[in-house]
This record gives C-alpha cells, sequence and structure tokens, in this order.
C-alpha cells in the first residue's frame, strides 16, 4: 500500500510511521489488529492499543494496526491491483497468521466483510483453509457475534490480554505441525474464552445446539487484577486528530452500579480498580512517551472510583504545570467534588457531560440509575460556577415503561438546568443528546420490546418542538433508522448472515456514519432475504431459548429476571462494591458459587483502592504557585527534513506532531492566552502533502531557555519517523520570523514501466522555460483567475534525463510547486512525480543546508 500514498486521500494515516509504532519485520507469528472503521476512530479505541501492547511485549509475536480504507482509498487499492496491508510492516493481510477484528458496534457488520474482500480472502470461514489467517472477532459485540458467524472462525469473550498472545501462539504452533483448520479450531475450543461458531449449529426456537460433545457453552475469560495486566504508556500516536485524541489511561473495568440497560455494566463485571500508584505511574510514562496534551481517566463509570480524589490530586499538579487538560469521561452526577471541579477549571477546559438517561425520577428508578433530580441540578449548577458554558445530558427514548411526560421531562430538565446559569454567560449552551434505547444482550432489558422507527420519530419530533422555544437549549439525536438497524443485529440470530453479505454487496458500508448509511437499502435487503426486521425488535419470552444463551458472562439468567422484575416496580438495587452481594452470580470469593466455572479457582471479586467512596476534604489539592505559561523566555528556528513517509503529513497535522515532539522532549514551549491555550509555533510555506524536504523548518518560543545544542539533543530522538532534525538557530524575541523569498527543488520523474515519459515531462518543462509567459488558471475566493505563472519558475535546469533543478520564487506570491509542476506537465501521472525540496533562499541571499 506505500507505492500508493501519493493516491490515496489522507495519506498519513495509512503510513504506518506514528510515534510510537512498533515494527517486527522478523516476526514469527503476525496478527493483524482490524478496526472496521475509520482511522480517526479505530486509533481512538484503548482495547486496539491494550492487545497491541499485549502481543508486541512477546519476544517472536508481533501486533499491528489495520483499518477500514475510505471509499475512496479502496477505489484505489481495486484500480491498482494492491490488497489490503497492515500499517506498521506493511504485510498483506492475507499472509498473517490472525486477523483479529475489534466488534465495538452492531453497524460495523458489512465492513468486516469489506476487509476481508479488500485482503483478498473469502468470506465464509468453510472456504479458507490453512494456509490463511485465522479470522477472529473480539470487543462488546462478540457476546452475540451470532450474525457474523459464518464469515469468522472464532470469537474471543472477555478480556484480551492474556488470551490473545496464548491465541496467536497457539497458531503458530499448529502451523508449524502443517494441521488443518479443524484440528486448529479444535484445540482453540479448549482455551478460556475462545467461542468456535462452527461447533454449533441454529436450533429451532431461536437458540443453538453444540455440535462438539464437552463444548456446550463457552466462558468469558477475565483477568481478576488489573495491577497484573498489561498496559500500554507508549502507543501510536495518530496523524491527524482522532475522535478521541488523548492519553487514556483504564482506571478500573467492570461496573455494578446496575443500570438494567447497560451492556458493559453486565459483561465485563466485576469492578476491577487500579491501584493509585500503578494509575501514577501510568499517567506519568504515558504522558512522558506520548506527549498527548489531554488525559482522560476511563472506565465505565469513573465517578464511582472508590479512591477519585486522591487521583485528581496527584496528577493535578503536573497537568496543571504542562498544560495538560483532565476529561472524565462517563460521570454520574454528584461524583465531582468542588475541589475536583476547581482543578479542571485552571486547566484547558474540556466539554461537561452528564447522563441521566432518563429524565423523570420514576424512570430512573426503572431502570436503576441510583442518581436523583437534586444530584443532576446541584452537579450542573457547580459546572455553571466554575465558569463552564456548556453543559451536555445525554437521554434515552423509548425505554421500558416510558410515558409522554417521561419523554417531556427531558425538555423540562434541561430548562431547570438552564436556570442555574449565571446572568450574562455570553455562549451559554445546554445540549441534550437524544438516543433511542436499544435491549442488548445479556442484560435484564433483553427481553423488552424496543420503539418502532415510527415511534422514536414521533417522540424526536415532539422534542424538537419543544426544544425549538428555546435558542439556548440544543437537542441532538440518534437517527431512528441506524437505531433501528442496531436493535436488530443487537439480538439477532445466524439468520441474519445473509443479510450482512446481501447489504455489502449491495453497497451497505459505514452504516454508522449518518452521511453512508442508506435505510432503504436495508429495507431492500430484509425483503429480498425474506427477514422481517420488526420480529428482531419485539419483546423476548424470558422462558424460550435466545442466540446467545449458550455464551457465558457470569452473570446469572436468574439474576437478570429478577432485575427485570424489580425494574417493573422501580425497585433499587444499591451497587454491590460498597455494599451487600446482589446475588448476580459472578464472584468466587467466600465461598461463592462462581458463574465461570472453569474459573472458579481464580480469586474474582471487587477490587477497591478504598472501602467507601473518599470525601473531598480527606484529599484536598494543596494550592501551588503556578508558573507562568505565556513566558518567551527564548526564541529558535528549528531545522529539519522531511522524508520518506513523513512527507505524506498535512501541515495541520505537523502542528500537533511538533507540540506532541516538544512534550516528548521535556522542553516547556510557551503558550497563549485565551480559553484554549497553544504553544506558540510558526511555519514556513506549507509543504504539499507527498513532498519530501531536505530543509524544512519552524518557530517556537520556550519558557526556560536552552542552547541551541541543547535544544536538538532533547528534541531529534522524539521526532516520529522520516522527521530528522538537522540543527537550531536562535532567533531575536520579535513575533515576526523571516520567511524565504524563494525555494529549491528537485523534480524526478519515477516511471520505470513507461521510459519516455521522463523524456516527454522535461521537454514539456523546456518549452515551458522557452515562453515568455505561461497563463495559468486557479480558483480564488472570488472566482476562477487567469494569472501568468512564468515568472515564479526563477531558474530551471536539468540535472540528468530524468531530473530537473527548480527555483521558485516567492517575491510576489506564493502558489503550491505542485500546482505549478502539475499545470506545465499535466498529462505525466501524479505518482511518477517526485519532488523535493532542497533549500530555502531567504533575501540576503543565503539558504538552509540539508539535513544530515
Amino acid at each position: 500500500m506505500r507505492d500508493i500514498l501519493a493516491l490515496v486521500p489522507k495519506p498519513s494515516h495509512f503510513s504506518g510511521s506514528e510515534w510510537g509504532a512498533v515494527r517486527k519485520p522478523d516476526a514469527v507469528a503476525r496478527v493483524a489488529l482490524a478496526f472496521p472503521d475509520l482511522y480517526e476512530v479505530g486509533m481512538s479505541y484503548l482495547g486496539q492499543a491494550i492487545l497491541y501492547e499485549a502481543v508486541n511485549r512477546r519476544d517472536g509475536l508481533a501486533a499491528e494496526r489495520v483499518y477500514a480504507p475510505s471509499k475512496e482509498a479502496a477505489a484505489v487499492l481495486r484500480d491498482k491491483g494492491a490488497t489490503l496491508c497492515t500499517l506498521e510492516t506493511d504485510t498483506p493481510l492475507s499472509r498473517c497468521d490472525m486477523v483479529a477484528f475489534h466488534l465495538t458496534h452492531e453497524l460495523c457488520y458489512t465492513n468486516v466483510l469489506y476487509m476481508l474482500d479488500l485482503a483478498g480472502l473469502p468470506l465464509f470461514s468453510s472456504e479458507r483453509d490453512a494456509s490463511m489467517p485465522l479470522v477472529a472477532a473480539g470487543g462488546g459485540c462478540a457476546f452475540n457475534p451470532e450474525p457474523l458467524t459464518p464469515f469468522i472462525d472464532i470469537a474471543v469473550l472477555g478480556d484480551g490480554e492474556e488470551i490473545l498472545p496464548a491465541l496467536l501462539e497457539a497458531v503458530r504452533d499448529s502451523r508449524a505441525r502443517g494441521e488443518d483448520r479443524a484440528t486448529l479450531l479444535r484445540a482453540l475450543s479448549r482455551l478460556p474464552g475462545i467461542y468456535v461458531p462452527s461447533f454449533f449449529e441454529a436450533a429451532p426456537g431461536g437458540g443453538v445446539r453444540p455440535l462438539v460433545p464437552g463444548y456446550e457453552q463457552v466462558e468469558k475469560v477475565l483477568a481478576p487484577d488489573l495491577d497484573a495486566a498489561v498496559f500500554p504508556t507508549r502507543r501510536p500516536v495518530s496523524f491527524g486528530q482522532a475522535v478521541h485524541d488523548r492519553l487514556a489511561v483504564e482506571i478500573a473495568r467492570g461496573c455494578t452500579r446496575g443500570c438494567r440497560f447497560c451492556h458493559a455494566g453486565m459483561v465485563y463485571r466485576p469492578v476491577r480498580e487500579r491501584s493509585l500508584d500503578t494509575i501514577s505511574s501510568l499517567v506519568d510514562e504515558g504522558l512522558r512517551c506520548t506527549g498527548f496534551e489531554e488525559l482522560s481517566f476511563l472506565s465505565l463509570s469513573t465517578g464511582d472510583f472508590s479512591a477519585l480524589e486522591s487521583l485528581f490530586s496527584q496528577s493535578a499538579h503536573k497537568c496543571r504545570r504542562e498544560q495538560v487538560s483532565i476529561s472524565l469521561p462517563s460521570l454520574r452526577a454528584g461524583t465531582l467534588s468542588d475541589p475536583m471541579l476547581e482543578i479542571m477549571a485552571r486547566i484547558r477546559r474540556t466539554g461537561a457531560t452528564l447522563a441521566p438517561e432518563a429524565a423523570t425520577q420514576r424512570l430512573r428508578d426503572v431502570i436503576n440509575k441510583g442518581i436523583s433530580e437534586e444530584d443532576i441540578l446541584s452537579h450542573a449548577g457547580r459546572l455553571f460556577a466554575k465558569g463552564w458554558q456548556q453543559v451536555k445530558l445525554y437521554f434515552m427514548i423509548g425505554l421500558p415503561t416510558e410515558t409522554r411526560a417521561d419523554v417531556q421531562g427531558i425538555f423540562e430538565l434541561c430548562q431547570r438546568v438552564l436556570a442555574l446559569a449565571p446572568r450574562g454567560v455570553k455562549r451559554l449552551q445546554v445540549t441534550a443528546a437524544v438516543s433511542p434505547f436499544v435491549p442488548k444482550p445479556h442484560t435484564p432489558f433483553q427481553w423488552e420490546r424496543q420503539d418502532s422507527k415510527e415511534d422514536t420519530t414521533q417522540k424526536i419530533a415532539f422534542l424538537r418542538d419543544l426544544f425549538s422555544t428555546n435558542k439556548k437549549l440544543v437537542m441532538r439525536w440518534h437517527e431512528p433508522s441506524m437505531s433501528r438497524l442496531e436493535g436488530v443485529f443487537s439480538r439477532g440470530d445466524r439468520a441474519l448472515s445473509g443479510a450482512v453479505l446481501h447489504a455489502y454487496r449491495a453497497g451497505a458500508l459505514f452504516c454508522d456514519w449518518l452521511d453512508h448509511f442508506d435505510p432503504a437499502l436495508w429495507d431492500e435487503t430484509f425483503a429480498a432475504c425474506g427477514i422481517d426486521p420488526d420480529a428482531y425488535l419485539a419483546a423476548r419470552d424470558p422462558d424460550s431459548p435466545l442466540p446467545w444463551d449458550h455464551l457465558k458472562t457470569g452473570v446469572s439468567t436468574a439474576y437478570l429476571k429478577l432485575e427485570r422484575r424489580r425494574a417493573r416496580d422501580g425497585a433499587l438495587t444499591p451497587d454491590c462494591r460498597f455494599g451487600d452481594c446482589s446475588g448476580c452470580g459472578l464472584c468466587s470469593f467466600d465461598g461463592r458459587r462462581c458463574g465461570l466455572p472453569s474459573q472458579a479457582h481464580l480469586d474474582i471479586r471487587p477490587r477497591l483502592n478504598r472501602s467507601r467512596p473518599e470525601l473531598p476534604a480527606e484529599t484536598a489539592a494543596p494550592d501551588v504557585v503556578p508558573e507562568d505559561l505565556m513566558l518567551k523566555a527564548a526564541h529558535y528556528r528549528v531545522w529539519y527534513a522531511k522524508l520518506g513517509p513523513a512527507a505524506y503529513l498535512s501541515q495541520l497535522e505537523l502542528q500537533s506532531v511538533f507540540e506532541r515532539s516538544l512534550r516528548r522532549a521535556g522542553v516547556s514551549p510557551t503558550f497563549s492566552s485565551g480559553f484554549h491555550p497553544m504553544p506558540l509555533l510558526s511555519f514556513g510555506w506549507a509543504l504539499p502533502v507527498g513532498v519530501e524536504s531536505q530543509a524544512e523548518w519552524f518557530a517556537v518560543y520556550l519558557r526556560r531557555p536552552l542552547s541551541p545544542e541543547a535544544f536538538a539533543r532533547l528534541l531529534a530522538p522524539a521526532l516520529p519517523e522520516g522527521l530528522v532534525l538537522s540543527h537550531v538557530e536562535e532567533l531575536g524575541m520579535g513575533r515576526k520570523v523571516t520567511q524565504p523569498v524563494a525555494e529549491e527543488f528537485t523534480l524526478r520523474v519515477h516511471a520505470p514501466d513507461s521510459p519516455a515519459l521522463a523524456a516527454e515531462t522535461l521537454a514539456a518543462f523546456a518549452a515551458f522555460a522557452a515562453a515568455p509567459h505561461f497563463p495559468y488558471l486557479r480558483e480564488t475566493k472570488k472566482g476562477v483567475k487567469s494569472e501568468d505563472i512564468r515568472p515564479l519558475f526563477e531558474h530551471l535546469e536539468p540535472l540528468d534525463p530524468d531530473a530537473l533543478r527548480l527555483v521558485f520564487s516567492w517575491r510576489e506570491k506564493y502558489i503550491s510547486p505542485v500546482k505549478l509542476i502539475r499545470a506545465v506537465c499535466p498529462d505525466t501521472p501524479p505518482e511518477a512525480l517526485r519532488l523535493t525540496k532542497t533549500r530555502q533562499i531567504f533575501s540576503g541571499g543565503g539558504g538552509a543546508a540539508p539535513a544530515p
């Protein structure tokens, strides 16, 4: 794929040259960690980073990344006869030992087939032999992968850190012994958490039946102690902004808050917190190794972390000093104390979100949310008091027992939140994010009905009318047709696999992206396959078999049924982490009967830092005198080369790359003032994407002066592949940095399959050089403009039969060198033109020496 980087959109997303990428070309076993969505989404997924680290720590094993290419990039692949490859070593997926898909949501299923197809692999497991990679699936949706079972060889249930390396080793050993696929699958079925779908078949009544004696059910695999589990501190740092572009540190896994709609809260039990010492080490090393400017403490319910106050206190000083913002996703109302809000307000402030889920107390009790309206309003009021201007609240519609009053309550609760804001706030906004309820497997609501698309659309229209009465109240909602499809596949069975295949062949891709989603295509698919989608949305009989009954999370069916009855009664079930056991059936300590019989020897229990939640007064953060982050102590110009894969970094991407490189180097850039401070960096003329350079620069102010040599020594090893530091020069303290008046380039024509192309291209330049004028049409904000570009070519000189030396003059204007060259030789394929900047020329006649 690297041979066609010049042809694909966002080429940096395919280069695999990010800081932190691990390359093990001599590994004896290789797994492609395949995320069936775009790079910017997949690079946000912490699960991939954890598995990447777990495998790459092992000698001889390699984990590499691959993401679903955009439709435009896929068209280039097909046009050039190329196949989908891993990022790190450009290895075709067909030559890996495993391809392991992350199934994070149901709407990605057609993308799994898309990636297998682009890899040149048969879509059906039954058509792949032992010479082809084992295709696996993991993640939340693996707890009911039935709609994908004809296409995958195995699914991995539960915590993958320990089992994935063992799984890859088993595949390696089986291949070394020359075993067939069936023998390998039998061996894998004996590993914890490994589900082999071909060892089961659909049974009448909605369930499945086993085909292999002794293999009747599959338990999830569980890591009982997160302190002993693998976690990455150095990881690939994205090019371009990922959806969640930050250092995410998993502080806990599992949640026993007991929200009855929550799939993750049931399947990832019990609660396991990392110790404060471990988290502190992960934060320090993670920020140092990655250079991220935002830290996120991640768990299913971060606000329930037993030592949240201490966690904040131990991280706040470092984050404030380095302008690293702290975000806390998955917060319950009332879980942030005033000292914690004060800390967050002093650092670069991120958005504030709350998740009431339901707007009325009656419905919150039905879902066992465990918070009151007083909690919600108190939390929102304190956010406004600390300077937040925008607050978002998450709600669901269509929950069991919901009434119209519950729906209207969403608007009324947002009104009450808005009323808490101080007068005169200029950008005040309260946003309600509304999503339709989708029943999930392995939850107390797995038997409930899901609203039809029509019901959901009517409720959204009702709310939109209410919200339109106040400009400071904003409503966002999830597309009802997408929620309908999610509901179909969430509780789907093997009969849906035909719809997945049909929809893929009809062009259904990236179905979780609104601009790609086509509900009519899915309606046509279901009709063509003889499937009634609404049947999958209907209520289920609690005494009838379910397609996922053979896949065990450790939580008993009896407990789920009990919680369903308690929901109908509006009865609350307390969180067992600080109270009595709720009887879910998972834990093994104190003689309890464990719901995972093969792992009952493990010490499965809640693991907490504190036996009760901390109080704010216990851990008040020390008051520190902040450093002046806007201090300008020195000013430098940093010269570097931009070579190889780094040539495909855009100017916008470079801003982030260099900010993070400076952080990794441990130097102290000066920050701007304002709501979102940024390092004071400036650049020369923007180098076009795909053009190499031996003489680039950026200028930066530092808060603490360094000698140019010391600065270069610190920064050089912190740059990603292809960015090679040349030297550093000290500048005056003025804001204006001198720009070059001209730049020198080498243009080489690379066309081994077309020997005449170089001569034709150089002949076009010779004719251009002989012409006194050369009109060029270009798009401007005022329309198409014609201008003479001949004066911009200050010098043209042949170097050899396939190369030119060009000097462009920027004394009058700047136009992209690539556009100028394409104007001269429009018939030369763009991938044949290799342009390299060799020198920048300043008004005094001097130029920058090329990087060594």
